[in-house]
């Protein structure tokens, strides 16, 4: 499918890691002028990094003039990074850790929207990767469920505020095998720890096991890329203020 996003700009935050990665290096497959902000500077085909700490105040404007003043404006936002921490419960995070959590996963997003939305053209569109966490919080992650669910209020407020002029869409990611998982000291390996098995053994078989995903297993970065690529572009046209869980089928609804 032809999705004519050949030409265009695109801004991705964290975009060079996990879905992030995937999510930039599928845009610029599709022709797209790729701009990713990161923490650390990288080297990924197509697509133009810059290294720039998100969860600042001044980070996202900086990764915005970037863009702008290499591509002359903004056509697609990708609101991605995010940040999460494991706990032994809610009340083990103390608020230095609730802000670092919030300032990365959804104040970076509310100060990436208000720096490129007057550079942004008509017919634009904003996807903001939140998580299933935001339906199905953990107390282990509490301030990641928090800002997720946060971050998801914010795209149907702003799906509103922005129309009809900019789309906004939230996607919802399940498990997917992504350094916050599978990293060194990722989830899996804390819940290997705890069961007594291995990081690969939590991916490939407990999680799809204790979390009932009825795909039978965790996703992969690349099936999240493809469901942005689709929204942002304008097959997806008349699709704004959504949340689009992508999960296997783990979250069961009536």
């Amino acid at each position: 499918m032809d999705l004519n996003l050949k030409g265009r700009t695109a801004l991705v935050t964290g975009g060079t890691k996990g879905i992030g990665l995937a999510i930039a290096q599928t845009l610029a497959a599709e022709g797209m002028s790729v701009v990713a902000g990161a923490r650390s500077a990288a080297d990924v085909d197509g697509v133009t990094v810059v290294p720039v700490d998100l969860s600042t105040a001044d980070g996202p404007s900086a990764l915005v003039t970037a863009a702008v003043e290499l591509f002359s404006g903004i056509d697609v936002i990708v609101n991605n990074v995010g940040v999460s921490e494991p706990g032994a419960s809610a009340l083990a995070f103390d608020d230095d850790a609730w802000r670092r959590i919030f300032d990365a996963t959804f104040f970076s997003a509310v100060r990436t929207v208000r720096a490129a939305v007057p550079h942004m053209r008509d017919g634009g569109s904003i996807v903001n990767i939140s998580s299933l966490n935001a339906r199905l919080p953990a107390g282990m992650i509490a301030p990641y469920s928090a800002a997720k669910a946060a971050l998801t209020n914010l795209g149907t407020m702003l799906s509103e505020e922005l129309a009809p002029r900019i789309r906004v869409n939230t996607v919802s990611p399940g498990p997917v095998r992504t350094p916050m998982w599978t990293g060194e000291n990722g989830f899996a390996h804390v819940f290997a720890a705890q069961l007594g098995t291995t990081a690969e053994d939590v991916m490939d078989r407990v999680l799809p096991e204790t979390m009932s995903i009825s795909a039978g297993r965790v996703g992969e970065p690349q099936e999240v890329a493809d469901l942005v690529a689709f929204l942002a572009s304008d097959r997806a046209a008349w699709i704004t203020g959504a949340d689009h869980i992508v999960d296997g089928g783990m979250y069961k609804t009536a």
